[in-house]
């Protein structure tokens, strides 16, 4: 029977994915539905669908945008061939990349210039990949079968929390999407430190016959996941009677990124 939680720490939405939705909620109130958003602003089911609700639509490509209508681009980043295809189709564009990719893409295009081969370590057909390769493209390899390469401080921070409490839980539970790559490799690290773990999209999801022998559970979520699912799932506990709910100290995180001028007060233009 369980007896407590343990969340760990740090968890959830980092300082980049917290911008982009901040930025799609702020277009929706100064422009109005609908804003377009090229592909999910970020790899979370529940985020999308609650932006969905609230007028923004998410389309693959900007083909599928009606000229003359506001786009963001989410917090993955784009190539310089789909801003070309915006400017193109006459669309305004909101940049919601996250400023850590936005300087990997910078260093891509520093190295190519210098005339380095890039290798860059990640999955064919994922966002981050396709706009950083898309910087560089006749420079850059593509290694899908090293281990993923820690490339920004909530990917790293959110490891590494996994392997203390790995120590203090006979379960672990990741909250995230299927599609979220950070949040699968959180479930990665607590099996490769020998704790089961599963991937969950919110409570509806877990599986009462996991907790058969299990006293302690440890909480965690991926980059993309807000926090309002993680309480979900504590109260899913305590309406099971769980009434022991602690937290681990990790790494304090106060990164903070402003939103795009677009949706600043200081600098937008309403339409």
């Amino acid at each position: 029977m369980v007896k407590r939680l343990v969340l760990a720490s740090p968890r959830g939405y980092c300082a980049g994915v917290e911008r982009a939705v901040e930025t799609v909620e702020r277009a929706l109130e100064l422009h109005g539905a609908p804003v377009y958003v090229r592909k999910q602003i970020v790899h979370n089911a529940h985020v999308v669908r609650d932006l969905e609700r609230r007028g923004a639509v998410f389309v693959d490509n900007v083909g599928e945008v009606p000229r003359g209508s506001n786009v963001v681009f989410s917090a993955h980043g784009v190539s310089p061939a789909v801003r070309h295809s915006a400017r193109f189709r006459g669309l305004r564009a909101i940049d919601a990349t996250c400023p850590l990719v936005s300087k990997v893409h910078a260093e891509a295009r520093h190295f190519a210039r210098l005339g380095y081969t890039i290798f860059l370590i990640g999955h064919a057909g994922h966002e981050e990949v396709d706009g950083t390769t898309g910087e560089a493209p006749q420079s850059t390899l593509l290694v899908e079968t090293a281990e993923q390469a820690e490339i920004c401080y909530a990917t790293t921070n959110r490891q590494r929390a996994v392997k203390r409490i790995v120590a203090a839980v006979d379960l672990l539970l990741v909250i995230g999407s299927r599609n979220s790559s950070n949040s699968n490799r959180l479930v990665d690290v607590a099996r490769a430190g020998g704790v089961v773990a599963y991937l969950i999209d919110d409570e509806s999801e877990i599986d009462e016959a996991w907790l058969d022998g299990v006293e302690s559970v440890g909480i965690t979520s991926g980059a993309s996941a807000p926090e309002s699912l993680v309480r979900r799932v504590v109260g899913w506990f305590r309406e099971r009677g769980v009434s022991q709910v602690e937290s681990l100290d990790g790494a304090f995180e106060d990164v903070f990124f402003k939103l795009p001028r677009e949706v600043r007060a200081d600098g937008v233009t309403r339409t």
